[in-house]
This record gives structure tokens, C-alpha cells and sequence, in this order.
């Protein structure tokens, strides 16, 4: 078993508490990068991502062979990984096939992933995908977003795309994997959307210690959003608890809302959470903490 460390070591007090409602699967990373600027990370994850028994079974579906002979997955030209969680997920369910599934021979076959997630689309994977490596071209778009990576991809001319993505539950599902879907579609792809993984509300216990935090003297430096979902998640609990966003902000009038990227920081605008801070580099967790030191650097000049 994993455990985490999120919190720095008694030895090295911080100056500054930094919350982030970033799920388990991410946390670890972007909790090392808080505490190396030498702040507090206050861990409150709002969401839970993680792929379940159900959702493997929906990826063995597309990857079995049919009568020991055709696969489901000849039937697609690319698949478009828009999450770590989604790539991790596949790679789970291919464990449990024997035979690759993907046919040595035939036409080039694109696998696409964001940033660093494309880290994952390894030799390993490849393997365990085709026996012929040389049939899989990885493809990272230049800008970790699915809009760029729709654009790196370009014209389908009717080849379907698999696009392993969450299945919503207890949240409104974020404008960005419609959007996504839709835009394939109009670049001639046959986008077909499998729900690799589960995104649920975390329940309102994930907010309990930000919202204490906040009621304490200083209270909150900064908060650190990685996903609309993660926005929504907090949204969601401040209700079942009797407050609103507006009272965190009051509580906390210096406290500095950072988003991983333009995608975050549209969503959290549209469910009415202001953005101080967008990270421009945004293929890895570093560029919205260097984003965010850099505006609370300015605070003690």
C-alpha cells in the first residue's frame, strides 16, 4: 500500500497554507511541488477518480477478440487519451488480455495523450497493445489541451477514434469532454466515447479542514484547482454544509485561486469561482505553482 505524505515534516514549518482539491491519483505530485516552495499543502480532495470493476470490464469489451479472431479495437483508426487516469485505466484492463489486441499489420495507428501523461504510452504499453510497435505512432500535442490535440490529429475522413473518458456521477459533467467529442465529429472522425474510468463527488468530509482552516486567523494563502469536476466537488459540499463560495472568499480576503490551465480557469469562471492565477504552462503540475509563486512572491515586495 501507497500512503501518501501529503503534509511537510514538523521540521520545516511553512509560511503559508496551500489548499488543492486534486484527487488521490494526482495528489502526491503536486503536494511535492507545494511543500518544495515551502509551503503547507493542505490536501482536500472534492473528487474521486479512479476507474472501478464496471469500467474495466467496458475496456475489455472493446480490446477481446471475437471468436478468437477479430478484435473490436480493428475497428478504430486512433485512440485519444485525455487523462492519466484514462491511460492507467486501459493499461489495467490489457494486463488481463493474453494476446495484444490490436492485429500486427494494417494502416498506422495513432495513440494520443496530454503532457506528461503521454509518459505512459511507453514500450510497455505499446507491447502489450500490437506486436508490432512500428504500427503505433504517439502523437502529443504541442499544448496539453484536447482542443490542441484534436487539431494535432486532424482530418478522420470517417475513421473512428476511441476516447476513453470518465463517467460523471453525483456532478454535472464539464463542458470539456462534450466539447471534445463534438470536435472530433467535426473533423470528420467518428468519435466513440467509453467510459473508462469514474469521476465521483468526494462527499462534504473534503472540505471540512479547508473550511476550518479558513476560519482560523490568516486563514487560506491560496487554492489550487486542477478540474472543473474538482471546483463543482467543493461548490457541492460548501452547500450540504450552509455556505457558498462567497463566505470562503470573505473569510480569506488574500487568498490567491489558482487554475491548472485555461480549461480550469473557464470552468471554475462559469460556476462563478474567480481566477486569480492560470498557469501557461500547463502540461505539468510545475507551471501553476511556479504561476502561484510568482503572484505571492509579489506580496512581500
Amino acid at each position: 500500500m501507497i500512503v501518501l505524505n501529503l503534509q511537510p515534516p514538523p521540521s520545516l514549518p511553512a509560511t503559508r497554507v496551500v489548499a488543492f482539491t486534486t484527487p488521490k491519483n494526482y495528489a502526491g505530485r503536486l503536494s511535492h511541488l507545494i511543500h518544495n516552495n515551502g509551503w503547507a499543502p493542505l490536501w482536500c480532495p472534492t473528487v474521486i477518480v479512479e476507474s472501478t470493476p464496471q469500467t474495466i470490464s467496458s475496456i475489455r469489451h472493446c480490446l477481446s477478440l471475437k471468436n478468437g479472431q477479430i478484435s473490436p479495437l480493428e475497428e478504430f483508426s486512433a485512440i485519444a487519451f485525455t487523462s492519466r487516469t484514462g491511460i492507467t485505466a486501459f493499461s489495467e484492463a490489457l494486463a488481463k488480455i493474453k494476446t495484444p489486441p490490436l492485429p500486427p499489420h494494417g494502416e498506422s495507428f495513432i495513440l494520443s495523450a496530454l503532457g506528461k501523461d503521454s509518459e505512459l504510452l511507453d514500450e510497455s504499453f505499446i507491447n502489450e497493445l500490437c506486436e508490432n510497435p512500428g504500427r503505433i505512432s504517439v502523437l502529443v500535442p504541442p499544448v496539453a489541451t484536447p482542443t490542441a490535440m484534436v487539431e494535432s490529429i486532424g482530418l478522420g475522413q470517417g475513421k473512428k477514434v476511441l476516447c476513453p473518458v470518465p463517467l460523471v456521477i453525483g456532478l454535472e459533467e464539464p463542458p470539456v469532454v462534450p466539447k471534445f467529442l463534438a470536435d472530433l465529429t467535426r473533423k470528420g472522425w467518428i468519435p466513440i466515447r467509453l467510459n473508462a474510468y469514474e469521476t465521483r463527488w468526494a462527499g462534504l468530509e473534503s472540505v471540512l479542514q479547508l473550511v476550518g482552516k479558513s476560519e482560523e486567523e490568516g486563514g487560506l494563502d491560496a487554492i489550487v484547482f486542477t478540474s472543473t469536476g474538482e471546483v463543482e466537488g467543493l461548490l457541492k459540499s460548501l452547500e450540504e454544509l450552509g455556505l457558498n463560495w462567497g463566505i470562503i472568499r470573505q473569510r480569506c480576503p488574500r487568498m490567491v485561486v489558482a487554475a491548472h490551465g485555461p480549461v480550469t480557469a473557464a470552468g471554475a469562471e462559469a460556476l462563478g469561482v474567480g481566477i486569480d492565477v492560470v498557469s501557461s504552462r500547463f502540461d505539468s503540475f510545475n507551471g501553476v505553482v511556479d504561476a502561484l509563486a510568482y503572484r505571492l512572491k509579489s506580496f512581500d515586495s
